[in-house]
């Protein structure tokens, strides 16, 4: 028995099953209302208040790529595609709620989701280890770091994509011969200091 490996699978293992089971469980949130989640509605209503409009469209969709993405990390499945899923909704979260906030998560910043990306990065490139499917079904000897680095990419296009979809509401400003809502025009309302 090799214990270096043994210690090395079951560190691997560890880390599947916290960031797997994170994952699935926050997309679980998001679909079912578990764990005092939002449910469906209320991730369509906050996909709404995102700019990702109709709301009820988007929101299963993320849901179920979190369940997904988690459940695949969790079970050593598939190699580094459930990594890239994770990056690709990380980052659109970042962007969207988190990267406003600064990097430090106690001011609702990005720092708990940079180590979810970082913990999916050394998994896509490094493999689950022996006790994972991958290892069951022969997936794992096939499977290179470069696979991890081409998934990861797939990741930021997926989720360039999604932010492309995001219509964000530009702020509505008074033509000049157009009156405001006082009655002046924008012109008029310079000049009044106001």
């Amino acid at each position: 028995m090799d214990i270096d490996k043994t210690l090395r699978d079951t560190a691997l293992l560890a880390a599947r099953l916290t960031l797997g089971g994170s994952l699935a469980m926050h997309g679980a949130q998001k679909m079912f209302g578990i764990q005092d989640g939002p449910g469906l509605g209320g991730t369509a209503q906050m996909m709404n208040n995102l700019g990702f409009k109709p709301g009820e469209r988007f929101a299963p969709v993320v849901a179920a790529t979190e369940i997904s993405a988690g459940t695949m990390i969790a079970l050593g499945a598939l190699g580094p595609i459930g990594p890239a899923m994770l990056l690709s909704t990380m980052l659109v979260a970042i962007e969207t709620v988190h990267r406003p906030k600064g990097y430090w998560n106690s001011g609702g910043g990005y720092e708990m989701n940079a180590m979810y990306i970082m913990l999916a990065l050394v998994l896509a490139n490094e493999g689950y280890g022996s006790i994972s499917l991958d290892e069951m079904f022969g997936l794992r000897e096939k499977l290179r770091p470069m696979h991890g680095w081409i998934s990861a990419i797939g990741g930021v296009a997926a989720a360039l994509f999604m932010l492309a979809q995001r219509k964000t509401e530009q702020p509505q400003t008074a033509s000049p011969d157009k009156p405001s809502q006082n009655g002046a025009t924008p012109r008029e309302e310079v000049g009044s200091g106001v």
